[in-house]
């Protein structure tokens, strides 16, 4: 879209899946919507690119979580993208030597016995109300305590000191994971791309003191009567974008439920036949600030590797190549020496350097579970707010985000019929 309407029915903020879900709801609800995106594409923070002419990346989101349940396979299937469901590359797929099956066994042992009494646990926090971080369940003295960590930074993007247990209680995963082959990022642009859509158009205040809202952009000012807000925690929290009259009760929501980091690398290999397709390599390093790193996805010439929490973030803030050359270290020490000359640093990503995400997904900080809901509420009838960090149960996905976009489209309709 050239140019900016200078009033409409509904404004949605955000063209990632939250608003690209809302967009599509009400397109044939008879209202005028415009799609305020702050930057030059649609997506938010999925993302897909071609990092060489024979390796597509998602920089972003890449996995179509909870399949089974998952929104965004029908809209694949609609769409003509070819899914992948086969089983993911973290569990029964190690390859190399650094990390025995015996190890691998004793370690997902002491996973899932953390993650049992950390059920236990969620279940007494939600009688007594007293939420607490779920690092409290870690088994003291245990070996595997620094990895279990690890996976946190992977999940939640952050280590288990900032996650509420009664949070990490709620996520719904069915453990089903499916990716697709043209990417995630990529899906959801295709998603996108009918929706009426205002690019490089970044908000920075919704003025809700008169009957209709107004709206300033870097691209202009405009009215609504109804806007849904899907952007970020990181955004509201910090104030990027500003509410007149002010809604502390909004940021202070945003602010318990922080964007935590998971960073993405993908790295070009030589004689790649040598390496099975859709593999994972691991080692059993016995310390959080590690990689994981999946070897050939769809059997491409290429090594994803992914970084989560403070590690993620000392590697951000060393400087663009960080991330790749911290990759091709640790496989080089579980591969061999020899292998440093076949790995080439193709393309990384740096959420907390994205203006626009400043992270990758939220987290509910200890005694904040009850955060979720709190965004997620409505205003006046008038303000309406999606996005990851609103999902109950599947906050952290795109389908989750998608899914709270729908609902507040809903909340929208659901409001006009009230007047």
């Amino acid at each position: 879209m050239t140019s900016l309407p200078s009033s409409v029915d509904v404004a949605i903020i955000g063209a990632g899946a939250a608003g690209l879900g809302a967009a599509n709801a009400l397109k044939n609800s008879g209202l005028s919507v415009i799609v305020l995106e702050a930057r030059d594409r649609v997506g938010g923070r999925a993302y897909t690119i071609m990092a060489s002419p024979d390796v597509t990346f998602d920089v972003g989101c890449g996995w179509l979580h909870s399949a089974d349940e998952n929104s965004f396979v029908k809209i694949a299937e609609q769409f003509g993208f070819e899914i992948n469901r086969s089983l993911p590359p973290w569990r029964e797929r190690a390859h190399g030597k650094a990390f025995p099956q015996a190890e691998r066994d004793d370690f997902m042992r002491a996973l899932n016995a953390f993650y049992d009494r950390a059920e236990v646990a969620a279940a007494e926090v939600a009688k007594n109300g007293h939420d607490c971080a779920a690092s409290l369940y870690l088994e003291p003295g245990n070996r595997w305590n620094p990895m279990i960590d690890a996976i946190s930074t992977y999940v939640n993007g952050c280590e288990l000191d900032q996650v509420s247990v009664l949070d990490m209680d709620a996520y719904e995963d069915t453990d089903i994971n499916w990716r697709i082959r043209r990417g995630y990022g990529a899906l959801i642009a295709a998603y996108g791309a009918a929706c009426p859509l205002a690019l490089n158009c970044a908000v920075t205040l919704i003025d809700h003191s008169d009957n209709r809202v107004r709206i300033e952009t870097s691209r202009g000012t405009l009215t609504a009567d109804k806007v849904i807000i899907t952007v970020p925690t990181s955004l509201i929290a910090d104030e990027a974008i500003r509410f007149h009259p002010p809604l502390p009760q909004k940021v202070d929501a945003a602010r318990g439920l922080p964007l935590g980091l998971a960073d993405k690398v993908t790295l070009a290999v030589d004689e790649p036949e040598a390496l099975p397709v859709e593999g994972n390599l691991r080692a059993a390093t016995m310390r959080t600030e590690m990689g994981t790193y999946h070897i050939r996805p769809f059997g491409q010439p290429c090594i994803e590797g992914f970084f989560g929490g403070r590690f993620a973030q000392c590697l951000e803030d060393a400087g663009p190549g960080a991330l790749a050359a911290t990759s091709i270290d640790e496989i080089v020490s579980i591969l061999g020496n020899d292998f440093r000359r076949k790995l080439k640093p193709l393309a990384e990503s740096r959420w907390a350097h994205d203006p626009f995400a400043r992270g990758s997904y939220s987290h509910a900080l200890p005694g904040h579970a009850g955060d979720r809901a709190v965004l997620a509420a409505p205003v006046d009838g008038r303000l309406f707010f999606a996005g990851e960090a609103t999902s109950p149960e599947f906050f952290t996905t795109a389908h989750g985000a998608r899914d709270s976009g729908e609902r507040a489209a809903e909340e929208v309709l659901a409001a006009l019929t009230k007047r």
